[in-house]
Order: structure tokens, then sequence, then C-alpha cells
């Protein structure tokens, strides 16, 4: 016969899978996750002021009034106490106020979109600072990095300087995906044909893990990168070292390999870029001979085929002319004779 093993050393192996949990979101490096995270606790807090009395009492009430304490009150017509009420109701209506507010003021302030304000608790963004812009382009199943300021790009590799604010600008080649970095700052929605912007800041230099956090098909598991926080310093030579190192331009050429699907790419460093690439790429045209998005919502806001189109009527030699007052609209013109 086995030795009987208390219940409590029966759980203690599974103490071993806690042993691994990466508690990057409640130990972040970014002033905007360090938000977020506290964001999170005090939510939590306020919403324990109702969770735990609720536990407690029902415990104790379950204790008291159980069916063998003959010394506990008992009242089969009992039916209603407005002090029982006022409690009952009051302190969750307080915690949903705070809450709400707590909320509303969080979610102006955290806003992806707006232009971060401070550095950290204690310091405020210096007048004079620049902040460092970064083209985000998620492929099928690798991550584009470009910086137009800098005139570098690099894939499945993002570095920045510590304490400068970063500016995001992000979007997709082909299926909605999701660009995270935990310890910097929350997750967002890239999309094909559309940009999201991410505002944020590192704090603390080291490597963080950078990842897909939407699914978008086989690749999925390997769309991983590293994040770089650095001294400014060993960013200026960072960036020094993808131009010396680079694999040429990234063109319209190499974008369009790029874009291929493939899984577990390495690490790929350009030391010049297509100034006009990124635009193209939001607007779905970096291929040769397509029509921008840009340039067909135009068409389309001008009626369509209207005399901005300079087509012709079935059975026309010459352009159509279009009413500006239908066109403006949106009603379509009626077929030619």
């Amino acid at each position: 016969m086995f030795p009987k093993i208390p219940r409590v050393l029966r759980l203690a192996p599974l103490a071993l899978l806690l042993s691994g949990c990466n508690m990057v979101i409640m130990d972040p490096s970014g002033d905007v996750a360090m938000q977020q995270r506290d964001l999170i606790i005090i939510s939590t807090i306020l919403m324990l002021l109702i969770i735990v009395p609720v536990i407690v009492l029902t415990l104790v009430f379950a204790y008291r009034y159980r069916h063998t304490n003959t010394a506990a009150p008992y009242d089969p017509e009992w039916s209603h106490s407005t002090r029982l009420e006022v409690v009952i109701w009051a302190a969750p209506l307080t915690i949903i106020v705070a809450l709400g507010a707590l909320t509303w003021v969080a979610t102006h302030l955290l806003d992806p979109y707006r232009p971060i304000t401070r550095l950290d608790a204690a310091r405020a963004v210096p007048v004079e600072s620049r902040s460092l812009t970064v083209e985000v382009v998620a492929l099928d199943w690798k991550w584009l990095f470009i910086y137009p300021d800098l005139g570098i790009a690099t894939v499945n590799e993002l570095a920045a300087p510590v304490d400068t604010p970063i500016d995001f600008r992000i979007t997709a080649s082909s299926v909605m995906n999701s660009f995270a970095i935990p310890a910097l700052a929350g997750q967002i929605y890239a999309m094909p044909g559309m940009m999201t912007q991410l505002h944020a800041v590192i704090n603390k230099a080291g490597v963080y893990d950078g990842f897909s956090a939407n699914y978008s098909g086989a690749g999925f598991s390997d769309m991983n990168f590293k994040f770089h926080g650095l001294s400014q310093a060993d960013f200026d030579k960072w960036v020094a070292t993808v131009k010396a190192s680079g694999s040429g331009a990234m063109d319209r050429a190499h974008y369009l390999d790029l874009v291929k699907p493939s899984i577990k790419v390495p690490v790929e460093r350009f030391d010049g870029i297509d100034n006009g690439l990124y635009q193209a790429i939001v607007d779905q045209c970096a291929e040769p001979g397509r029509t921008c998005m840009s340039d067909m919502m135009r068409s389309d806001s001008n009626g369509g085929a209207g005399k901005e189109s300079g087509a012709t009527a079935p059975g026309s030699a010459t352009p159509r002319a279009a009413d500006p007052q239908r066109l403006n609209s949106g009603a379509r013109l009626p077929p030619a004779p």
C-alpha cells in the first residue's frame, strides 16, 4: 500500500506550472503599460469590495442559520427590511459609479491615438522632444518595421531609445492581425486598407517580446519579434549597424517578395526605403498597375463614371456630362439612350 498523501501536497506539483508564467503585464517597463496595470489593480480592488463581503456573508449566514442551530432567530413571515435593501443596493451602485468614472477617464487618457504627454509618473514629455515614427506592417507571417525618418527598415526586429515617445502607424498586408508588446503598451489591431496608431514610451533598457495577438493562419505561432529598448547612444549604434549591414533598400521589389507567405522568417535589415511604400501598402496598391483605394474612393465620391473619370457613355464618343447635384446626393446617372 502506498502511504496516504495529504491533499495539500497533491496540489503542490501544480505550483510548478505557475513558475513558468511571465507576469510582464503586472510588471511592465513602459509608462502606458504601467497605467494599464494600475487600472487593472484598481478595478479589481473596487470589485473585490463587493465580492469579498458577499462571499463572507454567504458563509456566515449558512453557518448561523443552519438547521441544527436552534439559537438563531426563526421568522418565516419576514419579507422586507428597508435598511437591508439600502445596504444591498447602495454599495454596488457606488462601486459601479466609481468604476464608470475610472473607466471613462482612463479610456481617454490611454487612447492609443492620443500622443503621450508624460514619460512616466514623475516626468512630462519635454517640449523639444521628437517622437520616433515607426511604420508597422503585419505580413504573412512576419513583421515589417519601417523607420521613415531614419531611412531604414527591418523584419522581425524592432528597437527604440529609452524615454523617447514612439508613434506607431500600423497596417496589414492581407488579413487582420494584432500588434502586441505587453511590456510597452496594450495590443492594437492591424487591418488591411486601414492605418491604426499606438503611442507609447519604453522606460527601461532591455529586450522584450512582441508578437501577434490575433490568429491569422498557419504561421501565426511563429509570428514573433524582439523589441529592443536601448539608450540613445546604443540606439544610434543600432541604426548605424542596420545601415552598414543592410541587404539593400526596402523598395517595391523587395516588398513584393517579402509579402509572400512564409514561416519562421529570420531577422532582416534594409539600409534604405522607398518613401512611398508604406502609403502604397495602406492604399493596397504596392503591386505595379493596381489602382489605389484612395483613387477608387475619390472616383466614387465624384459619382463613379463622372466627368472627372473621363468615362464615356455607352455608344457615345464623348464623356457624359455629370450633374453635380445628382452626384452629390448619391444618385446615379440614368443609362444613356
